[in-house]
């Protein structure tokens, strides 16, 4: 089993970001993102930029480096964008949009099928794998059984799996919208955010009026209130197929969950005590908490 670092999913300084990647060398991940998948207007670093980080990293851990695009496009500049993304000429590219995976299929360029892709069945599966995916990350609200009856689903059309990247920890990118949700919370217009979701370091918190966590607001995306954290179903993951485990980014104690995930995946016993929702991932309720989904 592997273990990948997806990208940030949230709007931090230049500085913060070269500190985090830099402790990030030193974990053992075999998968490494970068780029920015939620908003244009957050360009802290430039292509050319994480192009230079992903040179920097490929040196430091041997980790395969891929670059992440946008997972909603809204104008003709961000499409262009992406375009010089997907010609960047040195790392594969995780396709977060229909467009990105036009633009790969075109020049016959194999990519990462992100989430966003919204691949559920394996009819959609074998269409993509014909231009060029070469690995699947399901929606996060797939269960155990419908990742495994998709991989089940392709074996019966005779087609050869792709590799399967499960996400598997951090609050899960639920929906996105034209709207920027923290520009809002702060009455301002998106065309006028100030980049005030740079503030919130992992979203903004949005709670139930009893207090209880809801959702995570992160510019255009709105979040699990909860962070997912299938560490405790790893044996279950093992047995549906997946290859690769998908750790998101968090501002503080990222080593201790990379950690903890390297442990079990070495043959060590989850921890009983786990915190996080797992609904999903038993076809349940996606914010049920480990514990409360049904096995």
């Amino acid at each position: 089993m592997k273990l990948s670092l997806g990208p940030v999913l949230y709007y931090w300084s230049r500085a913060r970001l070269l500190a985090f990647y830099e402790a990030m060398a030193q974990q053992p991940l075999e998968v490494i993102y970068l780029g920015e998948t939620v908003c244009s207007k957050r360009r802290a670093l430039s292509l050319a930029d994480w192009l230079a980080l992903a040179r920097e990293l490929r040196v430091a851990t041997g980790a395969e480096l891929v670059l992440s695009g946008l997972a909603l496009l809204e104008a003709a500049s961000e499409l262009g964008s992406l375009k010089r993304l997907c010609e960047n000429g040195e790392l594969r590219v995780e396709a977060n949009d229909m467009g990105a995976v036009q633009l790969l299929a075109e020049r016959g360029l194999p990519f990462v099928g992100g989430s966003a892709l919204n691949l559920y069945n394996a009819h959609a599966l074998q269409e993509l794998m014909s231009c060029g995916l070469q690995r699947w990350v399901p929606p996060v609200e797939c269960s155990g059984q419908m990742v495994a009856d998709c991989l089940l689903q392709l074996d019966a059309l005779g087609v050869s799996r792709p590799e399967v990247e499960l996400f598997v920890y951090g609050h899960l990118p639920l929906a996105y919208s034209a709207r920027c949700f923290t520009a809002r919370a702060e009455n301002r217009p998106k065309d006028d955010c100030q980049l005030c979701c740079q503030k919130h370091v992992d979203g903004l918190p949005l709670l139930s009026q009893e207090g209880t966590p809801l959702f995570v607001l992160n510019g255009i995306q709105t979040m699990s209130g909860e962070a997912c954290n299938l560490l405790g179903d790893y044996a279950g993951i093992v047995e549906r197929g997946v290859d690769i485990l998908r750790l998101s980014p968090r501002g503080e104690g990222m080593q201790a969950v990379i950690a903890a995930f390297d442990a079990v995946r070495k043959g060590g016993e989850p921890p009983i005590a786990t915190s996080g929702c797992n609904g999903y991932w038993h076809g349940q309720p996606g914010m049920l908490r480990v514990g409360e989904a049904l096995q």
